[in-house]
């Protein structure tokens, strides 16, 4: 048994042809449909498990603008914008209220980092800005004196993982999108080099485009069509606490301090994690992809943890390649459901009930795992993939694709129905990693060698 319990989305029956087919039921596959449909365009959803069951119902729930990469300010800017109608888009609850976000200080190195990203906020209109002491006692009146300052985006908000997704889908489905969960794609078909359909478990859908969003199974599904992603998973892990209903001084916005962070619940509760702490599984990917990866691992090495366990058995024994009449993975494992790293959390809470005394009260009563899709540079790719016309891919999020889901979702419909992006896709295109590079000059040299 999962241990969470997203919405749950009704399956519909497999068409036999449609425009598009997206692979993948997390937020942006499903945005992805919900723009696609509302467009007036034949899309499928096909789901190996169930809608919003991974990473989109396990994260923490922020959705921001602040401290996002550069690269990814102007995605995060229009996301919000799209987060903020989306209920009556939707014509369902996804959680989303405008709460602000605060980020917390305890030095003054602290603070001099944090100013530095004002010139971003600045350059794209948003209203961050720094808090000190007294402005923070007044934004936060339960918090305790260690803390300086702050930064704070007062537009930023919250959302429902468990809900969102699935409200989404949902909101596709009335659309006309074809939703159909437990129904693994084995691979795609091609036609003169160009996508001509998939294979799915339950059988073939003629189509001409395929949206690959399939999150931490991306790299798996790409590689046994010869596309070498870059991108590893990164586990996050997140706990519910009791006994804070009704109390005093506990903030309604999410808040992140060097070790703690919390979000409000739409049900009251709070959910908690420790921040600034990545659990990085060791597995056979993690060496092919080293060389990638080092320059990352160098500069955020006090942040990680290097985790060797039964992962790496689990993926050294799963195929890499299958034909598509044979089970695949995505058949095997129908949901990522990993075990938390259950001492950080209590280690989180810890930290918490010592900044927020209103917490003292507070107990762990349900905790979870997600594996994150995470790229050498931490953005995502959204991009048409070189030498299979039709085929895109939305992956490798890093953490943030909750927040700019919604965005994501409707960048990838206009890229597909070849409209202009939302904004400028450039910084997402799969071809500015290393590798990608080197397979292009090895094409380059085989064609001019025939």
């Amino acid at each position: 048994m999962s241990r969470i319990a997203p919405d749950p989305v009704p399956s519909g029956p497999l068409p036999a042809a449609v425009d598009v087919v997206v692979i993948g039921g997390g937020i942006v596959g499903v945005s992805t449909a919900l723009f696609l449909a509302q467009k007036g365009v034949s899309v499928a959803l096909c789901e190996k498990g169930l809608i919003g069951a991974e990473q989109s119902g396990r994260n923490w729930g922020w959705v921001r603008q602040m401290g996002r990469d550069p690269a990814e300010i102007p995605l995060a800017v229009q996301s919000l914008a799209i987060w903020r109608g989306l209920n009556a888009r939707v014509g369902a609850e996804t959680g989303y209220r405008q709460t602000g976000i605060s980020y917390l200080c305890r030095t003054e190195a602290e603070m001099a980092e944090y100013s530095a990203w004002l010139d971003h906020a600045r350059d794209h209109g948003i209203d961050t800005r720094m808090l000190d002491r007294a402005a923070l006692a007044d934004l936060l009146p339960g918090i305790s004196g260690e803390f300086i300052g702050g930064l704070h985006t007062a537009s930023d908000g919250r959302a429902e993982p468990l809900q969102a997704a699935a409200a989404i889908a949902r909101a596709a489905a009335a659309a006309g999108a074809h939703i159909v969960t437990a129904c693994a794609v084995r691979g795609i078909e091609r036609a003169a080099g160009a996508v001509s359909g998939v294979v799915t478990e339950h059988g073939p859908v003629r189509c001409s485009t395929v949206v690959l969003a399939g999150g931490a199974w991306s790299r798996l599904f790409a590689g046994n069509l010869g596309i070498d992603l870059p991108m590893l998973k990164v586990l996050g892990s997140v706990a519910r606490i009791s006994g804070v209903a009704g109390v005093a001084g506990v903030p309604d916005m999410p808040v992140g301090a060097d070790n703690f962070s919390f979000r409000r619940r739409l049900d009251g509760g709070f959910s908690i994690a420790l921040r600034n702490v990545n659990v990085v599984p060791v597995v056979p990917d993690s060496f092919r992809l080293f060389t990638d990866f080092a320059p990352s691992l160098i500069r955020n090495w006090k942040e990680l943890r290097i985790r060797i366990g039964k992962r790496f058995l689990d993926e050294l024994r799963m195929p890499r390649r299958w034909a598509l009449d044979r089970v695949t993975p995505f058949e095997r494992m129908r949901v990522l459901d990993p075990v938390p790293e259950d001492r950080f959390l209590k280690d989180a809470l810890v930290h918490l009930q010592r900044g927020f005394p209103a917490f003292a009260g507070a107990r762990i009563t349900q905790s979870w795992g997600g594996l994150i899709d995470t790229t050498p540079d931490a953005v995502p790719v959204m991009d048409r993939v070189p030498g299979i016309p039709g085929f895109y891919i939305a992956g490798g999020f890093s953490g943030h694709g909750f927040g700019i889901g919604p965005g994501s979702g409707q960048m990838m419909a206009q890229m597909v129905t070849g409209e202009t992006p939302l904004v400028d896709p450039a910084p997402f295109r799969l071809g500015r990693f290393r590798r990608q590079a080197a397979h292009r000059a090895r094409e380059r040299q085989i064609v001019g060698q025939a």
